[in-house]
Order: structure tokens, then C-alpha cells, then sequence
């Protein structure tokens, strides 16, 4: 079973500064075995102390100490392999809240890549049929879906824009560089009431799509949206915007299938 070691962040007051200032900054170890000692930059971390309930504070031979837990799923997705243009958990998110997929949902997913927005809305839903074109897309999905234990999730070598299997589903999401060619697709396999997500990174992806989207009456287009997120630091009376460029990741539309 993987362990996660945890040394929190510590600090110590320096009188000339009158303030504090960080000793030592946070570090997160991933144990892949708990079954032998475990060599870290901060010395050996045995056995024995790997298996020690969660919480515990353990020890290395140096003497530093990590407080241990077992690993949760979002865990083990931050070190799942990733090919270029992952889908960030910020848009993720809203593709949930937005179309209320739930238990009982069935999704057929395009452009699998690494597998993140498919194994991800798998968690929530009754299952996901992810297609690609790709054979080594599908490789790395498949291994990623395996190492996180997901079993609700069906990986097809497959071009959308040409046919899908399924029908009566509940959300299609596309992360295509042609996604208006698959609009016949969509159509085909969700339900009426049904929903359609399209991710594209540039804005002419998505005038195309809309502007197809917008000679179809069976559709209805609801939105385009660029989720930003901007992380804060806050160390006591400290509090700022996280001195780091806030990178674009993509644009979302949501269209819903009405007849």
C-alpha cells in the first residue's frame, strides 16, 4: 500500500527582522512500498514506522519528523502520467457543476489523452466510455486507469466524428481540434435533455464550433467560458495574490441537446 509523508512547514522568530521567517519548507514524499525502509533526502524512514496508522508521527534516522497518511485518490492523479494539454481540474470541476452529472450518469468522452477529464468524471458517474485515435493515448489511459483503480471506465480506439456506439447518454465531452465535426455524433448518442462539452485552448476552436452549434435548432447553446483561477498566499498578515503567472488552459462550451 503507498504511504504519503508529510514534513510541514516550520519557522522560527528572528529578532532583527522582528518576524518570522521559514527553517524548513513543506515537503510531500510518496511512498510506492511500505513493505521496506524507505531512503529520503532527510535520511531512512524503516519499516516498522511505515506501518503505523494514519496520523502517526514518524521518525527518520536523522531525526526528522513526517506525519504519515495513506494516500486519496487526487493524490495518486497529481503523479499520473500526462501527455501535453491536460485538462486542469478547475474546468473538471465545472463540467460537473454545470451538468449535474451524478451516480446514475452515463458519459462518452473524445480525445482521451491522458485520461485525467475521463478518469476523474468516472468517480462521480456511472461510467465513462472514453474514445481516441491515438495508440499511445490509449495506452497511457489505460495504465493511468489501472493505477488508480478505476474500474467504470471503457477505452475504445475510435474517430467520433465518424459514428459512436453508444446511445441515450447523459454528457458527451469533446477535447478535439475539430469538435463542430462531431456534432452529428453528439446528437446521435445522448438523450434529449442531454449535454455536450467542448474544450478547445484557442478562441477560433470555439467561434467554429459555436457558430455550428448555432445552425443546429436540435441544440442549444447555453455557454463559453475561460475558467481563471488565481492562487493566494496568507502567512499571517501577509496575504497576496501567489507571485506566478496565471496560465490560460482553455475554453469550455456547454451545449444542451433539445430535440
Amino acid at each position: 500500500m503507498p504511504r504519503i509523508l508529510i514534513k510541514p512547514q516550520t519557522t522560527r522568530f528572528v529578532e532583527h527582522l522582528n518576524k518570522e521567517i521559514v527553517v524548513s519548507a513543506e515537503d510531500l514524499i510518496y511512498v510506492t512500498d511500505e513493505s521496506k525502509d524507505f531512503g529520503t533526502r532527510h535520511g531512512i524512514i524503516k519499516k516498522e514506522e511505515l506501518a503505523k496508522a494514519d496520523g502517526s508521527v514518524v521518525v527518520s534516522n536523522k531525526g526528522v519528523e513526517f506525519v504519515m497518511i495513506t494516500p486519496s485518490f487526487i493524490d495518486q492523479y497529481e503523479r499520473m502520467k500526462r501527455l501535453p494539454q491536460t485538462i486542469p481540474l478547475k474546468d473538471i470541476g465545472w463540467i460537473l457543476a454545470k451538468t449535474g452529472v451524478g451516480s446514475e450518469s452515463i458519459i462518452v468522452d473524445a480525445g482521451t489523452g491522458s485520461g485525467a477529464l475521463a478518469l476523474t468524471l468516472s468517480r462521480h458517474v456511472k461510467k465513462v466510455v472514453s474514445y481516441d485515435i491515438e495508440d499511445e493515448h490509449i495506452a497511457v489511459a489505460k495504465e493511468n486507469a489501472k493505477n488508480l483503480g478505476i474500474g467504470n471506465i471503457e477505452i475504445k480506439k475510435g474517430d467520433v466524428t465518424t459514428g459512436i456506439s453508444e446511445h441515450g447518454v447523459d454528457l458527451v465531452t469533446y477535447d478535439l481540434p475539430n469538435p463542430w465535426e462531431g456534432l452529428d455524433s453528439a446528437h446521435k448518442t445522448l438523450r434529449v435533455g442531454g449535454f455536450l462539452v467542448s474544450y478547445s485552448p484557442t478562441i477560433p476552436q470555439t467561434m467554429d464550433f459555436v457558430n455550428a452549434v448555432l445552425k443546429r435548432p436540435e441544440f442549444l447553446a447555453l455557454d463559453v467560458v475561460e475558467i481563471i483561477e488565481r492562487p493566494w498566499e496568507i502567512a499571517g498578515r501577509k496575504v497576496r495574490p501567489v507571485s506566478k503567472e496565471i496560465v490560460h488552459s482553455g475554453f469550455l462550451t456547454l451545449v444542451r441537446k433539445i430535440r
